[in-house]
């Protein structure tokens, strides 16, 4: 990786304890589950390692904790040719999620953020030296939201093209929407930034609606995933759905941060938003047909090939 690397990631690093049920436990009850399964995952290092495995040049930012989890995290990385100079070690433990995947591929998660929590505003502007004019900065909700918003505006004034994948989903302020190019949210992380939750996005017209409604909010330009269905992208003018690809899941986990990831780099090389969305799109197709967070993620040579029978 040179000086200035084409996507700078911060955010999350977190250990996935993954377990698959057959349906959740009522409140007092114990099910017995699959055998327990431990992956690297967190948003932040999710897209850091699919951008990585897309071939672009990336460098994380983040911190973990001083235990076994922190070297599983930053070993993957590694392995995925991400930079992890930034990430720095906390008094805090690694950031773990435990998550219960159902038969359909669903899933539900709990998260313990751990040294996540101590992405402090000052580190992030610090750490975001490493931002070049025209890269590319990704960003998630798995670290303080006031640090999320610094960084956003560090990135703008630097003159990098910022990615906001508004997950967890939670209201945000007008400040740091001013400062997001692409906002990035899912179905559910949409009608929680409206404060709509019983609006519903059943057709496009809808879905464009509500895209529209999050443009007013002050990002510059939309993409509402849409899953299985593709995604709806916003700008000013233009309203447009770039379809999905049709495959069989078996575990969403980290699809939405293999999109990202995979949507980063194709912008990164030049791409046209359009193009940048369909790569994306099979990307995170792909992804939801293996199981876990980063161990899912797909290889360069596979997208190209899913997309070249796919007729694109």
């Amino acid at each position: 990786m040179g000086e200035h690397p084409e996507i700078v990631v911060i955010g999350s690093l977190n250990a996935d304890l993954v377990q698959n049920v057959d349906r959740l436990p009522k409140p007092g009850e114990t099910i017995v589950g699959g055998s327990l399964q431990t992956f690297s995952g967190g948003k932040g290092a999710n897209q850091a390692y699919a951008a990585g495995r897309m071939g672009a040049s990336v460098c994380m930012i983040g911190q973990v904790g001083s235990d076994g989890l922190a070297t599983l995290l930053l070993e993957s990385l590694r392995a995925a040719g991400v930079s992890t100079e930034l990430v720095g070690e906390s008094d805090s433990p690694t950031g773990a999620a435990i998550i219960l995947v159902l038969p359909d591929g669903e899933n539900v998660i709990v998260l313990s953020p751990g040294a996540n929590a101590t992405v402090t505003p000052e580190l992030a502007a610090e750490r975001l030296g490493v931002v070049r004019e025209g890269g590319y900065m990704l960003s998630q909700l798995e670290i303080p939201i006031e640090s999320v918003e610094k960084s956003l505006a560090v990135a703008r004034e630097r003159g990098a093209i910022t990615i906001l994948d508004p997950a967890p989903a939670r209201p945000l302020s007008p400040d740091l929407l001013a400062n997001v190019d692409f906002l990035t949210p899912n179905e559910t992380e949409t009608v929680t930034l409206l404060g709509e939750p019983e609006f519903a996005m059943d057709d496009d017209a809808n879905i464009e609606l509500a895209a529209r409604k999050l443009l007013a909010l002050g990002p510059r330009t939309v993409v509402l995933k849409l899953g299985a269905r593709g995604c709806m992208i916003t700008t000013g003018q233009d309203s447009y759905r770039v379809s999905g690809f049709k495959v069989t899941a078996v575990d969403t986990t980290a699809a939405g941060d293999v999109f990202n990831a995979a949507f980063a780099t194709a912008l990164a090389e030049r791409q046209s938003v359009p193009d940048a969305a369909r790569f994306a799109n099979a990307a995170a197709a792909l992804s939801v047909t293996h199981p876990g967070a980063q161990n899912s993620v797909p290889s360069r040579g596979e997208v190209n090939r899913f997309l070249s029978e796919a007729g694109a």
